[in-house]
């Protein structure tokens, strides 16, 4: 890729696309654009294809999604399907239509069937069942993942589908009703810490950053102690989803950036396509290859947060996938490799966290 060639980020203020912009400008990109929701809605075809009328990007990176834990997969169903079709239909149908030179389509491990064999590669997807409790964002993601490989098939185009692992990094989301496991056991072992502590100051802080149903900084004592006991945020005591023994990857969202750039710039898809004459399974696994559990995952957290406490867990909540670990060989052949270990990466969101709450 050209330096000053138009980049468009789709979704630039979020985890992953946040991310990849900050690594392409540090990379000495200087035409790498981006529009917030307000200023353009994905689910708008109409105003998607003004916008590529109007800016004819070169290069597409599709990191926009509607994205969330296993509370608002369970809950929201039909928007996680419906809402991420809309997107990835107004997005990379227009690329095609514009002629954009390359795209990569950031897509997600929960893909893969629920009881893949471990260490997951690409080609176990769609051999079996998937888990049931994020299948309609799975069903959209592989969608998109098809539409790429299906294009690039029909019409020659190159169009890139990477599958990272659970990624945590600088703009997580927080919000205890929709955010992913890391960012929400961060914040909750943070909120327990303060509230065993008696640290209203920093509660109520941390609430008018963050409301939690409507309830902020402003509510009284009472409302607010009501509404952390409904998430298990009690005085000395947080219970968490589940039994704990579900096993997980995960992976710095900078260093996911820097792998998708590294894919952008180096690889195309006559290098994952195979020789095989039923082309499937191009896409790419990003990940570290490690896990632990999520036992493992909160004490650590714990640790790091200095929240001493009890953790207890609700075993009559879902544990969803028990071992979702990605093989990473084809990425690792492809020439990069991951840089941030959990145990850095969990202090340097937590305190990416505390300082959001200050700045605010």
């Amino acid at each position: 890729m050209e330096k000053s060639a138009k980049i468009y980020v789709a979704g630039h203020r979020g985890l992953v696309g946040s991310a990849i912009k900050r690594n392409l400008e540090q990379r000495g990109y200087t035409n790498v654009i981006g529009r917030t929701h307000s200023e353009l809605d994905l689910l708008d075809a109409a105003a998607v294809r003004r916008f590529f009328d109007e800016e004819q990007p070169e290069y597409v990176v599709l990191a926009a999604a509607h994205v969330g834990g296993i509370m608002a997969n369970s809950r929201y169903r039909a928007d996680f399907i419906w809402r991420n079709l809309g997107i990835q239909q107004n997005v990379i149908g227009e690329s095609f239509r514009h002629g954009v030179r390359k795209l990569l389509f950031l897509g997600s491990t929960c893909i893969y069937p629920r009881e893949a064999a471990q260490p997951i590669k690409e080609s176990s997807l769609l051999t079996s069942p998937l888990e049931y409790t994020n299948e309609p964002y799975a069903i959209a993601k592989i969608a998109g993942l098809k539409m790429c490989e299906s294009f690039n098939l029909q019409y020659g185009t190159n169009y890139i589908a990477v599958m990272p692992t659970n990624l945590y990094g600088p703009n997580d989301n927080f919000n205890l009703e929709t955010s992913h496991v890391l960012p929400a056991m961060i914040r909750k072992t943070c909120l327990a810490h303060l509230l065993t502590e008696g640290n209203w100051d920093a509660l109520r802080a941390d609430l008018a950053c963050r409301p939690v149903e409507g309830v902020d900084g402003k509510a009284s004592q009472r409302d607010i102690e009501a509404i952390l006991a409904k998430y298990g945020i009690r005085h000395g005591q947080l219970t968490l989803w589940g039994t704990g023994a579900p096993l997980r990857e995960f992976l710095w969202s900078e260093d996911m950036a820097d792998a998708s750039v590294h894919i952008m710039e180096h690889i195309d898809f006559d290098d994952v396509r195979g020789s095989e004459p039923d082309v499937r399974n191009c896409h790419i696994n990003i990940g570290t290859g490690k896990e632990l559990t999520i036992r493992e995952l909160a004490a650590l957290i714990k640790r790091t947060v200095g929240f001493c406490g009890d953790i207890l867990w609700d075993s009559a909540k879902p544990d969803g996938t028990m071992r979702k670990l990605c093989d990473v060989s084809k990425l690792h052949s492809l020439g990069w490799w991951h840089k941030v270990e959990i145990d850095e990466g969990v202090g340097r969101l937590y305190d990416w966290y505390r300082a959001s709450v200050k700045e605010r």
